[in-house]
């Protein structure tokens, strides 16, 4: 009999922020599949969690994928964690629930919600969200101008994440295209300096530039629909 892979949302920052399902889970399970197991050390040893880390990130081979799902075939219970918040958005967690899913049924696959950078950064943005897009990480060469000229010209809201060493160029960029659309950066959510910061995207430029908003920390941005 097939045991079940539990898809397990976890914080993005602050430590505290789990569900007490989540945390009874991440308990009872046999083993814990993590993105990077050093990051899901801290979080276990918080907790005082103590199952052993099954490493599985974008690099790992196939084969390491289709061992997770035959030890679930075999009726282990197993948890998959990202290193923050929900598996699946913007990492390699689809792929593992898709062959457990063919290989055991829709049944063994039970997700454990909580975090999400996405709706935590949409929350506190004061943008209309009753319908938006989320693109992740933008290409960082191919593509990425043709991608930003079609998401200027979107009807709703579009959600991207940045990485400091990329965050004034997407600014750049969309001050080229649309300067005056209204334009959110949430920043280093739920930690001691997170910062959700509004404005124009040429004032929201500016503001990065004289250092008024940090650029430091990963980025959630927010372009508001026209």
């Amino acid at each position: 009999m097939a045991g079940t892979l539990f898809v397990v949302a976890t914080p993005i920052g602050n430590l505290q922020d789990i569900t007490l399902r989540a945390l009874s889970t991440l308990k009872s399970v046999t083993r814990i599949v993590a993105e990077d197991t050093r990051v899901t050390k801290k979080l276990l040893d918080r907790h005082d969690i103590h199952v052993p880390l099954f490493p599985l990130h974008a690099h790992s081979s196939r084969a390491q994928f289709d061992k997770v799902a035959e030890m679930v075939a075999s009726g282990e219970n197993i948890a998959l964690v990202t290193d923050a918040g929900t598996p699946g958005v913007s990492d390699p967690g689809a792929l593992i629930v898709r062959l457990v899913r063919e290989r055991c049924g829709e049944k063994s696959v039970v997700p454990i919600p909580g975090v999400s950078a996405v709706v935590t950064a949409l929350s506190g943005s004061g943008v209309p969200a009753d319908e938006f897009v989320f693109l992740g990480f933008l290409p960082h060469k191919k593509g990425r101008q043709k991608l930003l000229d079609e998401v200027v010209l979107m009807k709703r809201a579009v959600v991207m994440y940045e990485s400091p060493h990329r965050i004034m160029k997407l600014l750049e960029e969309l001050v080229a295209r649309v300067p005056e659309r209204h334009v959110v950066i949430a920043k280093e959510l739920t930690k001691m300096f997170e910062h959700i910061a509004g404005g124009t995207a040429l004032e929201v430029q500016e503001r990065l530039k004289n250092g008024d908003i940090s650029g430091k920390g990963e980025f959630v941005v927010i372009l508001a629909s026209p």
